[in-house]
């Protein structure tokens, strides 16, 4: 095992998960869905967004972390996110799901609208603390994945790679995946050095990425 401190997991107290935990029990609601900058929230509380590709699982697990199963709309038709919908946890903080990238079956003058949206939206949020960038552990980080990034460090805004999935692989695979992401990550300056494992199906993962949430917005 590397010395190297980039691979050491995240380590989270018994108490702080415990507060996590009950942080992300209190109400949640959707606020809206907003095609528009000037159609959003103002930023006056802390946001935290979830990108990725599309189906990659933002849905599921944002519908994980708050323990409800149909708060965020998951769909089976890759593109139908193609908005930027908000969700207010505990009247504190703002969880933002962002379109996903890269998807197929719409037009490409759609696909770039909402991509563009997503660009303004992650340059011109100053109560924006973090993106979490969801990447299917049982494919890695794709081309389309690093394009994403690029245009991360180019904003400058701080984003963390969150694995799916993870409870379809063996356990061997995910901490290979974990490692060949790091190593990717290692060198851009917007990218924080943790990568977090999760499967919104098993539970696997959530308790800590609560926690790091709680974390970022509340405890900074």
């Amino acid at each position: 095992m590397s010395e190297d401190p980039i691979f050491t997991p995240p380590l989270f107290s018994d108490e702080e998960i415990e507060t996590a935990r009950v942080f992300f029990a209190q109400p949640v609601s959707f606020i809206m869905g907003a095609v528009r900058m000037d159609a959003m929230p103002a930023p006056d509380l802390p946001e935290v967004a979830f990108a990725g590709r599309s189906n990659v699982g933002k849905s599921s697990l944002i519908n994980g972390l708050v323990n409800q199963k149909y708060l965020a709309r998951a769909s089976n038709e890759p593109g139908r996110t193609r908005e930027i919908n908000f969700f207010l946890l505990a009247e504190q903080v703002r969880l933002v799901d962002l379109p996903g990238y890269g998807f197929a079956r719409v037009s490409r003058s759609i696909a770039d609208k909402f991509q563009d949206l997503g660009r303004a939206y992650l340059r011109g949020r100053a109560n924006l603390k973090r993106v979490y960038v969801l990447i299917d552990a049982r494919h890695g980080l794709k081309k389309v994945d690093l394009e994403a990034l690029d245009a991360l460090d180019v904003a400058a805004v701080s984003y963390q790679i969150v694995l799916t999935k993870s409870d379809k692989i063996k356990p061997a695979e995910v901490d290979k995946v974990v490692a060949d992401t790091l190593k990717a990550i290692a060198k851009r300056p917007a990218a924080f050095p943790r990568v977090l494992a999760t499967s919104s199906e098993k539970g696997l993962g959530l308790p800590e990425l609560r926690a790091e949430i709680v974390r970022v917005c509340i405890d900074e």
